[in-house]
């Protein structure tokens, strides 16, 4: 059994309801009113200086502010009323034609480009609104928002991209009720970009579909090797670099021990009784991709995961944050000063934690996740 225990954040689609093309824009009624405002400040100074007719040619540059902020109906308005306030008092001044018609031109003409400036500005900013919508879309479907419960396991944590526009990283995660226990996954692949979201695409996919279908933990991650080579061979076919993941799969069942294959990736730790501990520290095997560069077989380790106790799972995101004078975050020592907390507080405590020690330079994509064995499942 599978669900996750709260609602997804709002998304994007969400937030840019009841709003043309999801453009940002001010109302109507504030427009108006800078714009006549602007409209009485310039005729005022001009009268108490004697200069109004050169002070209302400034206003001629009112429609480029509209263009850049409002709609194209809110800039051919704004444009509309300096025309009128700028062409009148011109063609009743004093001035010399040739003045009075080449400023009067200028006003129309420049009213005119603010227009269509607006309209590319706006159509610009909708194809860009459009393609975060399918992005936040794409990322629901590549990482399941968290928390999550099984049958064995409540998983709770935190992903932020290090490039927040893009939504979707390098980093993933994923969990999976199967006839065998819950398997959990978490990941990072190498490098950044479109081709590392392509990567991530395949192998949480591949995760999702074996996980249903191999009976050992093992037997997974060869399958997650398989998508990983395949993958590698087809960005080979279109020029691309070949790129590696590090990974570790957890195997969690109603026993008191647990499975872990761990591959190149930052070791789980174990949070029990107050203390820490690195969980198959030493037992690592190469990234996924790179398995032909050895002889040895992946394998199994087991460890005892009681009730009661915190798995956390983190990527190098975390353990090499590095501080303004170059120094690595302690994860360690900091998980030894929260060793007692709830998984979900731990997690977030964690991100803001290393915010602080980076002083805010996020580096690298982040994803922590904190496992505990379900409330309803208690090993025996």
């Amino acid at each position: 059994m599978f669900r996750s225990t709260r609602a997804a954040p709002a998304s994007v689609e969400d937030d840019l309801a009841g709003r043309d093309d999801g453009v940002r824009t001010p109302p109507t009624r504030t427009v108006v009113l800078v714009t006549v405002t602007a409209t009485v400040v310039t005729i005022v100074l001009g009268v108490l200086t004697g200069t109004a007719v050169l002070l209302l040619g400034l206003l001629v540059f009112l429609p480029a502010f509209a263009a850049a902020l409002c709609t194209p109906g809110q800039t051919a308005m704004v444009a509309t009323w300096v025309s009128v306030v700028v062409v009148v008092p011109v063609a009743l001044s004093g001035e010399r034609i040739a003045d009075r018609v080449v400023l009067a031109l200028f006003a129309v003409g420049f009213g005119a480009l603010a227009v269509y400036a607006s309209r590319l500005r706006v159509s610009r900013e909708g194809a860009m609104v459009r393609l975060r919508s399918t992005a936040a879309a794409m990322q629901r479907q590549i990482l399941r928002p968290l928390p999550l419960l099984t049958d064995d396991v409540l998983v709770d944590g935190v992903y932020e991209p290090v490039q927040q526009d893009k939504l979707v990283g390098g980093d993933i995660y994923d969990v999976a009720a199967t006839p065998w226990g819950t398997r959990v996954l978490i990941g990072d692949v190498q490098g950044k970009g479109l081709a590392a979201v392509g990567m991530a695409i395949d192998v949480v996919g591949a995760f999702r579909e074996a996980a249903h279908r191999e009976p050992t933990v093992t037997a997974l991650v060869d399958s997650l090797e398989a998508a990983v080579v395949r993958h590698n061979d087809y960005a080979e076919q279109r020029g691309e670099p070949q790129r590696f993941v590090t990974a570790a799969v957890l195997g969690v069942d109603a026993g008191t021990e647990t499975q872990l294959v761990t591959c190149g990736h930052v070791p789980p730790y174990l949070l029990h009784d107050g203390t820490v501990t690195a969980v198959g520290a030493g037992t690592e095997h190469t990234p996924l991709g790179l398995a032909d560069l050895v002889e040895e077989a992946r394998t199994v380790s087991w460890f005892p995961f009681p009730a009661g106790a915190t798995l956390l799972l983190c990527t190098d995101g975390l353990t090499e944050a590095r501080s303004a004078g170059g120094a690595f975050y302690p994860l360690e020592s900091r998980l030894s000063d929260r060793a007692d907390i709830t998984a979900g507080r731990l997690t977030e405590s964690l991100v803001d934690d290393v915010h602080a020690f980076t002083a805010g330079a996020q580096q690298d994509d982040l994803a922590v996740l904190a496992v505990r064995r379900s409330p309803s499942r208690v090993p025996g």
